[in-house]
């Protein structure tokens, strides 16, 4: 297994994307350097409020018409404090529409699902200006967090396609903040600051994907990860550029497992 200082060489179409691991460093990083960090954080002294079940708009939209939606399940009351996933759509799409296809998932797990909308057609992580983005879904996690009892030590990021290469990158920055990262058909990540943390990834991806190539994506992508030192999680199924809802329903079930 490789140190996690390792330098990880993720190509896509050939094209490699070199990212530098400095999780064990000590050295302070600069100000101006902190690209990627989300700064949300959940307040582990307040009181835990009460999960009333809800499935609604953000609404956050901060001079956009792209939003967001957001469900409370009914299970989430089960516990004191509820685990929280932030979904992240695939290119043109939206929260509201991806997040349809998780509900059955959030109620079987008792999860939280925050779905914000991309501030263009696809992420930031994605084209390279992730600063709208970041600005979003930190509202979006300031909400949640002021809004309902999450549990802090199981907060996650997914996401399809796009969106998938947008939650490894963010994800792998914010590891102090997300202890899970699930990809389903990621394409590539990109690390715009030094990564933190050692969230536990899942990723899945279709042997037939004729968009992103499992051997050029997701399988090279779970070799170097795991190389790095990363736990990963890895699934193959016989289809195209989509996610099962088997896959789904195992990387909830995943996620929420306690570790």
């Amino acid at each position: 297994m490789g140190s996690r200082r390792d330098l990880l060489r993720l190509v896509l179409f050939g094209a490699p994307v070199l990212l530098t691991r400095c999780m064990e460093s000590t050295q302070a990083v600069p100000p101006e350097a902190l690209n990627g960090r989300l700064h949300a954080r959940v307040d582990p002294s307040s009181s835990a409020r009460a999960l009333v079940p809800t499935s609604q708009p953000l609404p956050l939209r901060l001079g956009t018409p792209r939003d967001g939606f957001f469900y409370v399940p009914a299970s989430a009351g089960k516990s004191t404090r509820a685990p929280l996933m932030v979904f992240l759509h695939g290119a043109t799409g939206t929260g509201g529409r991806a997040i349809q296809r998780l509900l059955p998932h959030a109620d079987a797990t008792g999860t939280i699902i925050v779905a914000p909308d991309s501030r263009d057609e696809t992420w930031g992580s994605v084209t390279g200006d992730e600063g709208p983005d970041l600005d979003f879904i930190d509202a979006a996690l300031e909400k949640m967090f002021q809004s309902y009892a999450i549990d802090a030590s199981r907060i996650g990021i997914a996401g399809f396609s796009d969106g998938a290469s947008a939650a490894l990158s963010l994800g792998l920055v914010n590891g102090d903040l997300f202890s899970a990262i699930a990809a389903f058909s990621p394409g590539f990540l990109h690390l715009s600051s030094p990564a933190t943390g050692t969230p536990r990834i899942f990723i899945s991806h279709g042997t037939s994907d004729p968009i992103l190539p499992i051997e050029r994506c997701g399988r090279r992508i779970a070799l170097e990860l795991r190389s790095a030192g990363y736990s990963v999680e890895y699934r193959e199924f016989d289809g195209e550029h989509t996610v099962p809802d088997d896959i789904r329903a195992a990387a909830f079930r995943w996620f929420t497992a306690v570790r």
